[in-house]
């Protein structure tokens, strides 16, 4: 399997402290019907800190099922310890994912050997295709480019990457270092269209929990060559992918985004708290600003 084409950072919905399963299956529903290529439940903007293992299983369990084949899903089971990460892995291909997202190690600060020595271990392990994601503002470090490459070259089921670093030039060199046949996704939605242009060929998005059909084909037009297209979609709904980031720290936008349309409780696991009223009160003029309410 490859990975092209738009895939959803999904929300996890809670009520009462717990999955909110019909939610769960209404928002991958709307997803499938969007032309979504994957979701990525259990990722960050899944609240995946906050879930217990139990739960961490049953939520992709419960995305397989929900999903029945319409799309791919994409199973963040990425940890800090390896171990971890490879029982996360083997549970979520077990119960039927058709990839896995594996976050760099955060908070330990391995050296570049240590995550080649990570990610080489976790794909040993597992016959399913890996995403690895460099996301340096919430790891503390990223994967290096030689780093990318090397795995890329040893291990045949890593074929991916969510690069979520924020810089242009980094794509410009991994698209330089990786193999053709290993896919560069951009981790970013305001971000897009300029990873596309230097060699991304899609997108894990935060922003397609609200508007999926927009990021679907965003992510399309760039992928047809379409740019001066592609950026007058760009232009007209990054002031959206924008505010969703800048409000508070993800997920707490969008999942207060998804609920102020009535898709979900706006629950959160703590340390996450919900937006202030004044915050509240500019995601809701944003949404209407977009005819999103």
């Amino acid at each position: 399997m490859t990975f092209r084409g738009t895939y959803t950072a999904l929300i996890t919905p809670f009520r009462e402290d717990r999955v909110d399963t019909a939610a769960f299956k209404a928002l991958i529903d709307r997803q499938v019907a969007a032309g979504i290529t994957g979701i990525v439940p259990v990722g960050t903007t899944g609240e995946s800190p906050t879930v217990d293992t139990d739960e961490h299983i049953e939520i992709i369990r419960l995305a397989v099922e929900y999903a029945a084949g319409r799309c791919q899903v994409v199973a963040g089971t990425g940890a800090n310890a390896t171990k971890e990460a490879i029982e996360l892995t083997q549970a979520a291909e077990k119960v039927g994912a058709t990839g896995t997202l594996q976050v760099c190690p955060y908070y330990n600060k391995p050296s570049q050997e240590g995550i080649y020595r990570h990610f080489r271990a976790v794909a040993e392990n597992t016959g399913l295709p890996v995403m690895l994601y460099s996301v340096p503002g919430r790891s503390g470090i990223e994967i290096g480019i030689e780093t990318t490459a090397r795995l890329a070259a040893d291990c045949k089921n890593i074929v991916s990457i969510k690069e979520a670093g924020g810089s242009v030039e980094r794509v410009n060199q991994l698209f330089q270092a990786v193999p053709e046949d290993f896919s560069i996704l951009s981790g970013d939605d305001p971000l897009t269209l300029p990873f596309m242009s230097c060699g991304a060929v899609g997108l894990v998005s935060v922003a397609a929990n609200l508007v999926p059909e927009v990021l679907v084909k965003l992510v399309q037009t760039c992928l047809d060559g379409d740019f001066p297209a592609a950026l007058a979609q760009q232009k007209q709904w990054y002031p959206l992918f924008r505010g969703l980031m800048s409000l508070d720290v993800n997920p707490v936008p969008i999942k207060s985004a998804v609920a102020l349309q009535g898709h979900c409780s706006e629950e959160l696991r703590l340390p996450l708290a919900p937006l202030t009223d004044a915050a509240k009160t500019q995601l809701t003029a944003l949404l209407r600003e977009f005819g999103l309410l």
